[in-house]
């Protein structure tokens, strides 16, 4: 059981990479609010003054071609480094010029990261290369980004304008998670992505979408997830019902935490006046016994992180029983069960697991209007997938150059200064 809420627990700028005089100093040392800007898939991230406010900005760029907790992460970061997040999007043309075809559409985005619980603001259509034009338009301080590198089409480095004027700052890439492991896990097609990355099988479809002719860039290549208390602590937020609250149930796989489930999410949340949305979400096991296939494509600790980051949830219970049982309704005191316009599968012994809300007159069902699915996402990435094979192949090219020169760079640094000292 995890609780969340919609307001995250203000951080120190220890993770996030921030320094003594930065702008995440202390509440006494400073009247101003910081604001935060996101866009693209991550990209960047800026701060950003406005005057008229004195408030301090910061804002994100990233493209967000495929919205996870990846992303969600970097804008917990970014959010503790200020206030006011303000998150600007690429449209799927400038993401196709530079990176190749995006899995969702900017309009599925948009929305997508309005949801993120630490975002304030969003900007549709930001830049893909973020420039002192871009930060003073917005009023922003500074821009910040993960610690790997993001290149254009023509391989420059995107914030290369906006670090030479000391306007850049980083924050820690979520290790475990890319677009890049996500989309190699729906062709493989098995089930061994939820506990054995050594699958020769599975090493073949990582290397097809994360790795160039000429090896492996330190950026796009594919990791283990490793889930800890301290990340779930950091993306929850604790907050407890409130007297009046309208107790609010849902319960699912939530899997590749998508459009669909933000939509459903959010007409749940707007079935009451002070609603507080608890969902329960399947063990792996549970959900390929219902699902079938290489189902679920992220595993529960994965599944975990992109619900909390929701601002629509305020709850989670992590391996919740598949029927919604009298124990489990009155140790939350539920006051409404809720299902999407989906299937519902029956348990194992053929028995309706919404058989207990239905008895107290609790159950009811909610069609979102949105009728995307997981399947069709993944139906995305199979009809799309040698482009999408293209698509990082030529990004790891790109990463792996810079790498490369990068690193002659601090060599040749390093020889001259042993050489210097010699003499």
């Amino acid at each position: 059981m995890i609780k969340n809420g919609h307001h995250a627990t203000k951080e120190s700028g220890r993770e996030s990479g921030a320094k003594p005089g930065d702008s995440a100093c202390s509440p006494e040392k400073r009247k101003r609010i910081i604001r935060v800007w996101c866009d693209g898939c991550y990209d960047m991230v800026h701060y950003s003054l406005s005057p008229s406010y004195d408030m301090v900005h910061y804002s994100l760029s990233p493209s967000y071609d495929m919205v996870h907790y990846g992303h969600s992460n970097q804008l917990r970061q970014a959010k503790a480094m200020g206030d006011y997040l303000v998150v600007g999007v690429h449209t799927d043309g400038e993401i196709s010029k530079h990176k190749g075809p995006p899995v969702f559409t900017q309009a599925e985005r948009y929305k997508m990261v309005r949801a993120i619980k630490w975002v304030d603001e969003i900007v549709e259509g930001a830049p893909y290369v973020t420039t002192l034009d871009t930060l003073d338009k917005h009023s922003c301080d500074f821009c910040v980004h993960g610690d790997d590198i993001t290149l254009t089409v023509d391989g420059e480095d995107t914030y290369a304008e906006v670090k030479r004027e000391g306007r850049y700052r980083e924050c820690r890439r979520t290790q475990g998670v890319s677009t890049t492991d996500l989309v190699g896990r729906m062709l493989l097609m098995t089930k061994a992505h939820h506990s054995n990355l050594d699958n020769s099988n599975y090493q073949q479809h990582t290397d097809n979408f994360g790795k160039g002719p000429k090896g492996h860039s330190p950026w796009t290549g594919v990791s283990q997830f490793l889930q800890t208390s301290q990340k779930i602590i950091q993306f929850a937020s604790g907050k407890e019902p409130q007297p009046g609250d309208t107790i609010i149930y849902v319960a699912g796989a939530f899997d590749l935490f998508h459009i669909g489930h933000v939509d459903f999410l959010e007409a749940v949340y707007k079935l009451a006046e002070k609603p507080y949305v608890i969902v329960g979400l399947h063990f792996d096991q549970e959900v390929n016994r219902y699902k079938g296939k290489n189902y679920p494509i992220m595993n529960v600790h994965e599944r975990t992180l992109s619900v909390l980051a929701c601002r629509y949830v305020s709850e989670v219970v992590i391996g919740a029983p598949y029927a919604v049982g009298k124990d489990l309704l009155d140790h939350f005191k539920v006051d409404l069960v809720i299902h999407g316009k989906t299937e519902v599968f029956p348990d194992k012994d053929s028995s309706d697991p919404y058989a207990e809300p239905k008895k107290r007159g609790i159950f009811r069902t909610v069609d979102s209007g949105n009728s995307l699915t997981t399947d069709d996402i993944v139906q995305r990435i199979i009809e799309n997938r040698l482009q999408f094979e293209a698509r990082n192949q030529k990004k790891e090219a790109k990463e792996l150059a810079v790498f490369e020169a990068m690193k002659r760079q601090v060599e040749g640094a390093v020889s001259g200064a042993s050489a210097r000292a010699a003499h």
